[in-house]
């Protein structure tokens, strides 16, 4: 099912992960995904990645449901209001903001993170020295895939 607004991912990136919906980071960057893969339009994006999931979780809403509100066409704002009324963990917006913050700060905690976390820092942009969380390595790749010079 081909959607109006579904977003190009082969034309550019979906949007950063630190834009947010309802303060919720991650959300829009997921719903920007969850479209175009429904259109065939996700080029090397992957929906329900383990960044989708950190939301998923969070809210406590399973990726095909909300795939399914995505396919009927709903818009970011009907998607959230679904969200609010439907999430298993109902968050308040102290919640919220704080988990947005941490997904923002978070970094590679673990040596397999980090070795693949430095691996691609290396091969998109070696000489830059900015670059320490995985919302940067997303943005930088972004950036570098759509013709960015690093």
């Amino acid at each position: 099912m081909a959607l109006e607004n579904a977003p190009d991912l082969k034309q550019r990136p979906p949007r950063s992960p630190r834009v947010r919906l309802g303060g919720y980071a991650i959300l829009p960057r997921m719903l920007d995904k969850g479209r175009a893969t429904i259109a065939g339009k996700q080029g090397e994006y992957h929906y329900d990645c383990p960044t989708d999931q950190r939301f998923l979780t969070f809210v406590g809403i399973g990726a095909d449901v909300l795939k399914k509100q995505l396919a009927a066409g709903k818009g970011d704002g009907e998607i959230l209001q679904w969200i609010e009324k439907t999430a298993k963990h109902k968050r308040t917006e102290v919640e919220i903001a704080a988990w947005s913050t941490h997904c923002e700060q978070r970094a590679p905690a673990d040596t397999g993170s980090r070795e693949f976390f430095h691996a691609e820092h290396a091969k998109l942009a070696p000489k830059r020295e900015d670059i320490a969380t995985w919302f940067d390595l997303l943005d930088l790749d972004d950036y570098v895939t759509f013709g960015g010079k690093a």
